[in-house]
């Protein structure tokens, strides 16, 4: 059960845990007006740590509402989305075209300067990079992980083009709601390229990739209104030198097909 000082210090009475995952537990809870909501206890990591400033500056267009916060427990009370089912439930094709939309959503909203305490993706882009190079002795394929840590550095430097990212968009993290009919979720906000933001995705999108990595790209990007080939560098350089547990032929592999 949630800690009780959030009940009482909010007003809200908790009815049941929705999921415990390795990031977050989530509880459906009822507001002092009668309204429902989630409270999520969040476990900090380092892509997630500006979650609630997200989510407090895109205000609901397109992701769900931040109702209360609590930074020094990684708390919020976040508006419900019901019937909450994911945008999974579509066909890919179909998926491309929402995902697509919100972005454009998200990255419009930025202004310049952007108030709040939002790092360059250039930051998040270096965390990876010294992870990986931990990681040296499983590479299985160095060459291409060098590169793909090359284009990690040219990649992330800052541009005035920069918008406010999501960086973790893909159709698990978009719910059917009733205020719209798709909200965001869980956003991990960086200010960065917005190529960036079309690889989430993408990658969960394999089979698709896989069997037509050129045409994908240049669907999905021209949705976006991004530049295919700079969306198509960022895949291969997160599948070629994007820390992991597993250095097999999988992520490798695809790495290969999406050489640029």
């Amino acid at each position: 059960m949630p800690d009780p000082d959030f009940r009482a210090r909010w007003r809200i009475e908790s009815e049941e845990p929705l999921a415990t995952t390795q990031l977050a537990r989530l509880y459906a809870v009822t507001r002092a007006d009668g309204t429902r909501a989630v409270l999520k206890i969040a476990v900090p990591h380092m892509e997630g740590l500006h979650e609630a400033e997200g989510l407090r500056f895109w205000d609901g267009d397109p992701t769900v509402r931040l109702l209360e916060h609590d930074p020094e427990h990684h708390a919020m009370v976040l508006e419900l989305c019901e019937p909450g089912t994911t945008l999974r439930e579509l066909p890919e094709p179909e998926q491309d075209l929402v995902i697509a939309s919100l972005s454009r959503r998200l990255w419009d909203k930025t202004v310049r300067p952007l108030p709040g305490p939002y790092r360059p993706l250039a930051m998040m882009i270096e965390h990876w990079a010294t992870e990986t190079i931990k990681q040296y002795p499983c590479w299985t394929d160095p060459e291409l992980t060098r590169e793909g840590l090359r284009l990690f550095e040219e990649l992330s430097r800052p541009s005035h083009e920069d918008v406010l990212l999501a960086t973790d968009l893909h159709a698990g993290n978009v719910l059917r709601a009733q205020r719209e009919p798709w909200l965001v979720i869980d956003p991990k906000p960086f200010i960065g390229d917005r190529a960036y933001d079309a690889t989430q995705h993408l990658f969960n999108c394999r089979d698709r990739l896989r069997a037509d990595p050129e045409g994908l790209i240049r669907r999905f990007a021209g949705l976006l209104e991004v530049d295919s080939l700079r969306v198509r560098t960022w895949l291969f350089a997160r599948a070629a030198a994007e820390p992991r547990d597993d250095w097999g032929d999988d992520w490798m592999g695809l790495a290969r097909v999406l050489v640029p």
